[in-house]
This record gives C-alpha cells, structure tokens and sequence, in this order.
C-alpha cells in the first residue's frame, strides 16, 4: 500500500521513531563494503521547484547507493508550467517513476500530486513545510542527547517551515519546544492549532529570544528570509537583528546545550560565525544525517509498497 510523507502527520510516533533507528543503522553501515541494493531496478523522480544543495544531493545519493537511478526535473522545465494539470502529471509519472520527491512553494501542490499519484510522494519542502529536514534533525538530537523527550527545544527567529514542521514533531512525539520570533513573524495560527489541539507536546510562542534559550538544552535557528523572500530581506535583516543566535544568547542555554541550523547559513546573520564553528554547534551532523535520514524514507515507501 502506498504511502506519501507530505507533513509530519502523515507519520505516527512509531513510525518516526523506526525512521530514526534504521537511519542510525545506515549510518553505521556507510561503507563502500555494503552491497544492500533494495531498489535495485527502481527509479526515483526528484522535481524541485526551489534551488537546492543538501536536499537534492543526499536524495540523489541516497538513491543511487540503495540499488536505484534517478532522474532530475527542474519544475521549468515540465509541462507543469504550461498550465498541464497535476492530475495529469501526476498519472504521467506514476507510470514512469516508483516515487517522487517535490520541493516547490505550494503545498497544496503536492497534496494534489500525491492524490493523484499511484506511487510514493515525498515532500522535499514546502513554504509550509519541510517534513523530512525535522525528521533528520530529531535523529541529530537523539544522537547528542540521547533521547527526545525531557529536553527543551529553542527556536529562535523567523515562524517559518521549518518551525512548522517542528510544531508538528513536538505534537506527534510529545517534545518541549519554545519559539521565540517577532511580532508578526509567529508561526500559523492553524498550524499552532492543531498541534496544541491534537498532540502531546509543550508548545510556547513568545517574542524574547533570550526568555527562549532560557536552560534550553537545544537551540535552533534558520535564515531569516527563506525562498521567496528576497525582496524582503532588508527589511527582515533590521527587524530580526535582536535574534542573532550568538555567543550573548547561547550563553543563557544549559552548559551542554547544542545549536543547530538546517543550512544554508547567513554568517553574521542569522547566526555568529563564532557559534556556527563553535564546540557547540552540531551543524555539520545535521547536514551529514539528512543522508542517512532520506535512505530510511526511501526504504521504508519505495520498498514497502510493493
């Protein structure tokens, strides 16, 4: 039975946490030796709409290293952008491809995809989402801390996707998250919502980011203006200034806290190079993990839907 990971709802807490453990277990196995090629003679279709660097590669190798090929479509160059229905792509592809992963701005797109796909659809970023980036994260903290549950989470700057998908994590794995953003740059209303609504988590929305990082043991940033957004950029620079994750604000977390960041990173920003390069900063796992994290979603729907 097919199965698409378009939002982190689409996942129960056994599943994210199986996701986690196989993750861990490519990660150990990472080596040329290793001859599992469970998609052998599979081919996945990655369509992005957005550039990308971490996402599309660690897709792309991962992959390729279980067994299967890929083919690479910018969304510019499909029909898609001479007004050919999704529904008409999406029953297109599914007799080409064995699984999709979108990165593209409307997540109703994907939706759309997905429901008129017969095969796998995954949601490789959305402006309201970024599903698996979370999932890869979570792997991240647990392999630093040793455990999810019990830590608080600090989210610090703007209320974006990727702060949506970790409001839907908290929800689902019933975490500790505070989230520290400007007024007017908050996380959806509808998204706060429902988690605060249907999950098990700790969810606090405030505007002092140092009341956030408060004895928090991780703390999370992102780029201030995402995809999109460019134009905005000036003008957000000035406003989230207060909000530069640095050595001031990492100093209110616990001792052993972590600092994390989904890349790409706006030096002097955002975040301090000090902190970026910091003991502190787990930066460079996260990258790394986001391999290994995308290996156990391609196995787990590529090969389970047979």
């Amino acid at each position: 039975m097919k199965k698409d990971v378009l939002t982190l709802w689409d996942l129960e807490p056994e599943d994210v946490m199986q996701l986690i453990e196989r993750s861990m277990v490519f990660k150990k196995s990472n080596s040329a030796d290793v001859q599992y090629r469970p998609l052998q003679g599979k081919t996945l279709g990655i369509i992005f709409d957005k550039p990308s660097t971490r996402t599309r590669v660690s897709f792309e190798v991962a992959m390729i290293q279980l067994g299967g090929g890929v083919t690479f479509l910018s969304a510019k160059d499909t029909q898609m952008t001479r007004d050919e229905p999704i529904i008409d792509t999406a029953r297109v592809l599914s007799g080409y491809l064995d699984g999709i992963v979108v990165r593209t701005y409307s997540q109703e797109l994907v939706e759309k995809l997905a429901l008129n796909s017969s095969i796998p659809v995954i949601n490789g970023l959305t402006d309201m989402y970024h599903p698996c980036q979370v999932l890869s994260d979570l792997q991240t903290i647990l392999e630093k801390k040793g455990k999810l549950t019990g830590l608080k989470i600090a989210w610090v700057g703007d209320g974006n996707n990727v702060a949506h998908s970790w409001i839907n994590a908290t929800a689902i794995l019933g975490l500790h998250i505070v989230l520290a953003t400007p007024e007017g740059y908050e996380p959806n209303q509808d998204i706060l919502r429902k988690a605060i609504d249907h999950g098990k988590g700790t969810i606090s929305v405030l505007s002092d980011p140092f009341e956030a990082v408060q004895d928090a043991d991780v703390i999370y940033t992102d780029v201030w203006a995402s995809m999109g957004q460019e134009k905005e950029h000036g003008t957000r620079k000035r406003i989230f200034q207060p909000y530069q994750v640095n050595d001031n604000l990492v100093d209110r977390a616990k001792k052993d806290a972590i600092v994390m960041h989904c890349l790409p990173a706006h030096r002097g920003e955002e975040i301090s190079n000090e902190v970026l390069e910091g003991p502190r900063s787990v930066i460079w796992d996260q990258a790394e993990n986001k391999l290994y994290m995308h290996k156990a979603i391609l196995e787990r729907l590529m090969v389970d839907s047979d």
